[in-house]
C-alpha cells in the first residue's frame, strides 16, 4: 500500500461508531460536547438531527452513524457532539456531529498512515484520507469537507436560517 498525501505529523481526536475508530484532524474540531437537547426541524434528511445552540448561535447537527448508513441506537452517557468546521467553496460552516464516544487527541507520523484500500471497504473512501496504524489498531481518518455534498451542506445552512427564524418568531410571541 502507498503513502497518503500527509506529509507532516498531526493531531487527531478520536471517536467511536459502532465498534470502529474514526479520527478527525484536530485544527477543524471547535469542541466536543455532553449531549444536549435537539430541536428537531422539518422536512430535514434523516441523518440531520436538528439544531442546538452553542454560546448564542444555531448549530446543525448531524448523526454520523445514520450518515454512515449504520442503524442508530439509543444515547448514552458517552454519546457527544462534536463542533466542527467544513470547508465547501471556502466558505466554513459549523457543524456538530454525533458519536458514540470522544476518547483523545493522538498524534499521527506520516509513516503510520496508508490510503485507505480501494476495495473491500465497509466504508467509501473517497471521504477517507487514510487508515492510521496505531499499536493493533486501525483508526480511519476522516476527510470530513468530503463527507457532506454542497446539496447536504445547503440543506443544513437552510436548517440554521429556519431555526433562526423559528427562535425570532418565538422571542417576539413572548
Amino acid at each position: 500500500m502507498k503513502e497518503t498525501d500527509i506529509t507532516v505529523t498531526s493531531q487527531y481526536l478520536t471517536f467511536k461508531l459502532e465498534s470502529e475508530v474514526f479520527a478527525l484532524d484536530v485544527t477543524q474540531v471547535r469542541e466536543v460536547l455532553d449531549l444536549t437537547p435537539i430541536t428537531k426541524v422539518p422536512r430535514s434528511p434523516d441523518f440531520m438531527r436538528g439544531v442546538i445552540n452553542v454560546r448564542g448561535s444555531v448549530v446543525p447537527v448531524v448523526d454520523l452513524r445514520l450518515k454512515f448508513g449504520l442503524s442508530q441506537v439509543e444515547k448514552t452517557l458517552d454519546t457527544r457532539i462534536v463542533v466542527m468546521e467544513i470547508s465547501l467553496d471556502g466558505e466554513i460552516t459549523v457543524l456538530g456531529a454525533i458519536a458514540d464516544s470522544v476518547h483523545e487527541v493522538i498524534e499521527l507520523e506520516p509513516g503510520q498512515i496508508e490510503k485507505p484500500p480501494k476495495i473491500g471497504s465497509r466504508w467509501r473512501t473517497d471521504f477517507i484520507k487514510g487508515i492510521g496504524k496505531r499499536d493493533d489498531q486501525f483508526i480511519i481518518i476522516l476527510e470530513i469537507d468530503r463527507i457532506f455534498s454542497t446539496d447536504e451542506l445547503a440543506l443544513v445552512e437552510t436548517t440554521e436560517v429556519q431555526a433562526e427564524e423559528a427562535d425570532v418568531e418565538q422571542s417576539a410571541e413572548k
